[in-house]
């Protein structure tokens, strides 16, 4: 969704699953590795402190800074692209991440937001995260992430 006031992608999801499982998924490095086509992340997860995610070959993918952390309920995210550059010059996004227990499952919302109006950034995670949460969703249900997604 696109308006005056930025650009926002927002996707949710249900995944069966608890809210701690799902909080180490979204920050484990050797979990995310395993549902983010190689990529890691780095953090030392309190506010204020600096996070980036790494290709296999070093190259940064991204950096930012954890916004805010309420464990295993919220996390927020500044979020800065490195490696496309017409994506970098847009400077830095916000995601937020949020954990809903429900009976059996958990409600999984991102937000990912721009002050910037048609932001070319926003429009390139709305095509990332549904892939890769649902691949965040299969792995955590099945073991398994999907295969060429």
């Amino acid at each position: 969704m696109t308006d005056a006031a930025g650009s926002t992608f927002v996707y949710v999801t249900y995944i069966r699953t608890t809210p701690e499982k799902l909080w180490m998924a979204l920050r484990s490095p050797e979990f995310t590795k395993q549902y983010w086509y190689g990529v890691t992340q780095e953090s030392e997860w309190k506010v204020g402190s600096s996070w980036r995610m790494i290709f296999q070959d070093g190259r940064v993918a991204d950096t930012g800074e954890v916004v805010e952390i309420d464990e295993p309920r919220r996390l927020v995210l500044k979020w800065r692209n490195e490696f496309r550059p017409e994506l970098k010059v847009e400077g830095y996004s916000l995601c937020t991440i949020e954990l809903e227990p429900l009976e059996a499952a958990v409600k999984l919302t991102i937000t990912h937001e721009m002050e910037q109006p048609g932001a070319k950034f926003i429009e390139a995670v709305s095509g990332g995260w549904p892939k890769i949460l649902s691949n965040l969703k299969s792995l955590l249900e099945t073991g398994q992430a999907v295969p060429g997604l």
